[in-house]
Order: structure tokens, then C-alpha cells, then sequence
């Protein structure tokens, strides 16, 4: 039970607290407040309120007993149903427009210790803010964004912004990296969080997965993203 004024939920000791005859339930703090501050008067009868048309029979324990099981019940089944909603979001890839996936870039830049590199000016740090880059240990190319089987090293790097993660696609895809391959560019795709996924906060400032849903245009199965 919802208090039709506030809006807040109704304490169960006055579920059966009505101020009115004409039955018009409120909360007793708004009961309060309208016959403290304001005119007085049932917002929906507009019959004065009286102290002796006060309709109030408190509940007995087994009643208050009866109905905060109900409500344990519901919140729980609230929960598991929440729980199955994100279950299938496991096998989902969301297509992330702040990260930005290269391949084609040389084997002799592709190193964990030359990332401070391609932080800089002179690579991928001029076209914005970057907040991370992570060079893929795998070899397979993405099919969906490269639209091309070619293996070769990955390179994500995530920009601050989705302004400037558009604008290194536009400047990097089709371009000829420092040996002469064609570098390909395009978005990146992310994954949900598994503490997110259990209905659970994720304790992890630094998480770069998702904790809210995806829109649904950018979102693909691992099933898709295989045969697209």
C-alpha cells in the first residue's frame, strides 16, 4: 500500500488508519500535514477532517505477522526475477562507442611496455583523452566491426570520450601503419560484469564492463559476432 500524496509506502500499523468517511486512505504523516499547514480538508471528499470521523483499528499481531511475510515473499521473488533477467546477459556483447578496436598495427609496437607510445601524440593519444589500453593476447580479428577473417594483434583502446573514439575510427581505418600494413579501426565490444550479472555492486572502481543494460541495437550474442 502506496500513500496516493507522497507516494511512500504505507507503515502497517496504519493500513487500517482512515481520516475520512469517505474512505480516502493517506499516510498519517500527510494527514498531519494537511490539517497542520493546509486547509484541513480530504484532498478527494473535501469534508473537513475531525478527530471524531477518524476511522482506526490497529492490526493484530498475526495480521502484521501475516502481511510482512507477504512482503518478504514478493521482494524475494522480485529479486529471482531480476536475477533470470540478467542471466541471459552472460552470452551478450555490447558494442562499447568510447573504445576503439585496431588491428594491423606492427608486432614491434604491439607491446606491453610500449603503451606509454601509443598514449602519446604521435599514435592514438592525438585524437583525445585516453583513459586505457589493453593489446589482445589473441590473434583472430573481430568479424563483426572488420567485416574481414584477417588474423592478426588487436589493439582496444578506450577514449574518455565517444566524440573522440568516432574520430580516430574516421582517421585510422583504411590508413597505412609505420610498416606499410593497412590498419583497420572500428568500435569495440564489451561484456557485463559478473557481479553485476548477480545483482550484486561491483567493488571494483577500475572495471571497464558494463553495469547497466546496453542498448539493444548495439548488443550481440557471442553466437552473432560469429557469424556476421
Amino acid at each position: 500500500m502506496e500513500c496516493p500524496l507522497c507516494l511512500e509506502e504505507i507503515d502497517l500499523s496504519d493500513a487500517n488508519f482512515k481520516p475520512c468517511p469517505c474512505g480516502y486512505q493517506i499516510c498519517r504523516f500527510c494527514w498531519h500535514h494537511i490539517k497542520q499547514n493546509l486547509n484541513g480538508r480530504c484532498p478527494a471528499c473535501r469534508r473537513k477532517y475531525s478527530d471524531q470521523s477518524i476511522e482506526f483499528k490497529p492490526m493484530s499481531s498475526e495480521e502484521i505477522k501475516r502481511l510482512t511475510q507477504a512482503k518478504k515473499q514478493k521482494e524475494k521473488e522480485k529479486k529471482e526475477l531480476e536475477n533470470m533477467n540478467r542471466k541471459h546477459l552472460a552470452n551478450m556483447r555490447v558494442v562499447q562507442k568510447n573504445l576503439v578496436y585496431v588491428v594491423g598495427l606492427s608486432s614491434k609496437l604491439a607491446k606491453e611496455e610500449l603503451i606509454p607510445t601509443l598514449r602519446s601524440n604521435e599514435y592514438f593519444g592525438q585524437y583525445g583523452r585516453i583513459s586505457k589500453i589493453l593489446i589482445s593476447k589473441r590473434t583472430t580479428a573481430s568479424k563483426l566491426v572488420m567485416g574481414t577473417s584477417e588474423s592478426n594483434i588487436g589493439v582496444y583502446v578506450t577514449y574518455h570520450r565517444k566524440e573522440d573514439a568516432a574520430r580516430a575510427i574516421v582517421a585510422i581505418d583504411g590508413s597505412k601503419g609505420t610498416d606499410g600494413k593497412i590498419l583497420r579501426a572500428s568500435y569495440g565490444t564489451t561484456k557485463y560484469c559478473t557481479t553485476y550479472l548477480r545483482n550484486l555492486p561491483c567493488t571494483n572502481p577500475a572495471c571497464t564492463y558494463l553495469h547497466e543494460p546496453g542498448e539493444e541495437a548495439d548488443s550481440f550474442t557471442k553466437e552473432d559476432l560469429s557469424t556476421l
